[in-house]
């Protein structure tokens, strides 16, 4: 299947807060279901009008999406129907196409994630006990470059 990567469109949001809920209930098992819901409220609020790079199948149909913030990858979410596809790769090296060094953070307990980051090169350059909304979800802070 050929993918190509292109930015999001507002027209779109539902879609990508679709594979968002996919992925997050696929691979996040860890998460309590009240804050599982608090994450959606937030996602649903902010994501159809961020800057996303999404990856769309040759009929344009979105597949996947990461939020780039200068080298930051602030979130890569892929739908479970496509993981093990290469288009997580395929973002990564978009990504690596508009910056030589790229740092992300992952829950620790999304095994499935941790995996594919260290696959892709990335190394863990730290560990904080907290999410970013400071809940009992440890993160790892990666890099790559």
């Amino acid at each position: 299947m050929a993918l190509t990567i292109r930015r999001s469109r507002r027209d779109e949001g539902e879609k990508l807060v679709s594979i968002w809920c996919r992925s997050v209930d696929a691979t996040h098992h860890f998460l309590s279901p009240d804050y599982r819901i608090e994450l959606e409220e937030l996602v649903r609020s902010f994501l159809p009008e961020a800057p996303l790079w999404v990856a769309v199948t040759e009929k344009d149909e979105p597949v996947a999406f990461m939020l780039l913030t200068e080298q930051h990858i602030d979130a890569l979410f892929v739908d479970p129907d496509m993981r093990g596809s290469g288009v997580g790769k395929l973002l990564i090296e978009h990504a690596l196409s508009l910056a030589s060094t790229l740092t992300t953070d992952v829950n620790e307990q999304n095994d499935q994630a941790v995996g594919f980051y260290k696959k892709m090169g990335f190394k863990v350059t730290g560990r904080t006990e907290v999410d970013d909304l400071g809940r009992p979800y440890p993160l790892l802070k990666l890099v790559l470059g």
